[in-house]
């Protein structure tokens, strides 16, 4: 497929993660890395594709008043040093991709079960758990280039920590603030490449995209059905990164 046809692709992506509060980091750097070469190139472009994305959904919220800083501080305390940590490892391209494969076909299941539940409660964390939760969401989104609200957005619903809006809101904004400090924690270990004639092209895509998806989730539309199909978005993306980078398979 020729690289002419990223934009539109990824126009789609940044819709449908946007519209579940997601960025779209995982599937960016699993396309991104069918045309691309860069491995340094695939991360930096992915965490500033999340950032246009997700800040739109940020003001969504913000503005739709779902978003409540005193709810989500603690989440990110440790969340943000560990992802800039995090993102100065240097790891092999093979062992970057199995760890985010394996990392995402767990959070395709807990989507998935996140989606099949009938009642929706809310349960209140201590600090403490908050700090250990988004401490470890940080640390994984900075080693993976992505945000990390694709796993701390399953792990809370499956806990019933808030209903799905709530958390899709702080999902939003983790992902920001984490993408932030990957991309700041990129310059610092010299590691950030970017490809300025292909990336303003897919920001343009992505804006476009996720404002529509932001707008759709804001408006309480019913999401069910395009979570589920996020579930097995993100399911297969994992499932393909670890067969083809842990034993050569394609699918």
């Amino acid at each position: 497929m020729p690289i002419e046809y990223l934009p539109y692709i990824f126009f789609f992506i940044a819709l449908f993660y946007s519209s579940v509060g997601f960025g779209g980091g995982s599937s960016y750097l699993a396309i991104l890395s069918l045309f691309l070469t860069d491995f340094y190139e695939i991360r930096s472009t992915a965490l500033v594709l999340n950032i246009c994305v997700v800040s739109i959904g940020t003001i969504m919220f913000i503005r739709h008043r779902i978003f409540n800083f005193k709810l989500f501080w603690p989440f990110m305390l440790f969340s943000i040093p560990l992802a800039f940590l995090g993102a100065q490892l240097r790891l092999s391209q093979t062992i970057f991709f199995l760890i985010l494969g394996s990392a995402l076909i767990l959070s395709g299941l807990f989507l998935t079960l996140k989606y099949l539940q009938k009642k929706i409660e809310s349960k209140k964390f201590s600090n403490p758990k908050k700090f250990m939760l988004g401490g470890f969401v940080g640390l994984l989104s900075g080693i993976s280039g992505i945000g990390g609200g694709i796993f701390l957005s399953p792990v809370l619903n499956i806990l019933k920590w808030a209903n799905p809006r709530i958390i899709a809101s702080l999902a939003s904004v983790f992902i920001l603030v984490n993408s932030v400090a990957g991309l700041v924690g990129l310059n610092v270990a010299g590691t950030f490449q970017i490809n300025y004639n292909l990336i303003f092209q897919l920001i343009i895509a992505v804006v476009l995209g996720g404002s529509i998806g932001s707008y759709l989730s804001s408006k309480r539309f019913n999401l069910k059905f395009l979570g589920i199909l996020t579930a097995i978005l993100v399911f297969y993306v994992g499932l393909r990164l670890i067969l083809l980078h842990g034993f050569g398979i394609k699918i």
